[in-house]
This record gives C-alpha cells, structure tokens and sequence, in this order.
C-alpha cells in the first residue's frame, strides 16, 4: 500500500479529530469526547495563535487518515538547545507492520535536523505498552531510564 506522509492543514481538522476517537479506543478508553469537542480542540491545538503543536499525518490511497505523528518544540533541553517532542505516534492496525511508522519517524528526526538549535528527539511510551518497545527497539533506539514521569490533572482539584 502506498501512502503519503505530510504536515496538517487546516482541512485536516475533522479527519484528525475523528481519528483521535480510534486512537482513544486503541488505548482502552470507553468514554469518548463528543466530535464536535474533539473538533474544536484539534483545531485549537493544531492552528491556534499560538499552536500548542504540529503533526504529521499519513494518508493513504483512496485519501483516508491512516495515521499520524504528534509532535512539539521544547526549550530548554541541553543547555540552551531545544528538542522535538512526540507526543503520539499511531498507525491503524491494519497497517502496521509495513514501515509506517519508521518513516514517520524518519521524517520526525529530519524536522529536528532541520531546525537550528534543536540537538534531540524525545518521546516516551508506557511500559506494558510491549508492541511499541519493540518497535522503537527494532529502530535502533534504547529506553532511557534515567526519567520519571509525572503529571498534574488540572481539572480535579
């Protein structure tokens, strides 16, 4: 199968938001965000002044969202360098297992070549997710255990 990989445009909005409910599914959730809220946010998110991130998207033949490749810019990372961070990275099912993903990757690490003053690509993944460790470990790349994660809900208090 033959796919194209290219930045998000504001056409893009619905088709991304729609794609974010398979996505949520992927990862266990039953209680989805109604379309219209998930629509409103991708656009905020993606087109937004400012953008709060950027993404790859990968389309495939008959012109279907397959996939996609979430990502931001953070400063500082090693002394005064930035880094690209991804923050999701999907493939449908279907389709995986035939180099999607590398690419995308690929095209991820060119975007922070590109960018002067951008010295790392960094994501993370969770543990028990054993498909995606695999994945990144198939590319070469090593888990890095020297980081713990946390997080802050700002919506519960």
């Amino acid at each position: 199968m033959t796919v194209t990989i290219r930045p998000a445009d504001r056409r893009d909005v619905m088709a991304v938001a729609e794609l974010i409910e398979e996505i949520e599914r992927f990862y266990g959730s039953t209680e989805i965000q109604p379309l219209d809220e998930r629509r409103s946010q991708v656009e905020e998110a993606l087109f937004g002044s400012p953008p709060l991130a950027s993404a790859l998207l990968v389309q495939d033949e008959a012109g279907d969202l397959v996939g996609l490749a979430v990502y931001s810019f953070l400063w500082p990372a090693a002394g005064s360098s930035h880094s690209l961070f991804l923050k999701e990275l999907y493939v449908r099912s279907t389709l995986r297992r035939h180099g999607i993903g590398a690419r995308l990757m690929d095209e991820l690490r060119a975007l922070a070549t590109a960018r002067p003053g951008c010295g790392r690509v960094e994501w993370m993944t969770d543990r028990d997710n054993l498909d995606a460790r695999a994945f990144y470990r198939s590319l070469g790349f090593a888990e890095f255990e020297g980081k713990i994660v946390y997080r802050l809900d700002t919506d519960t208090r």
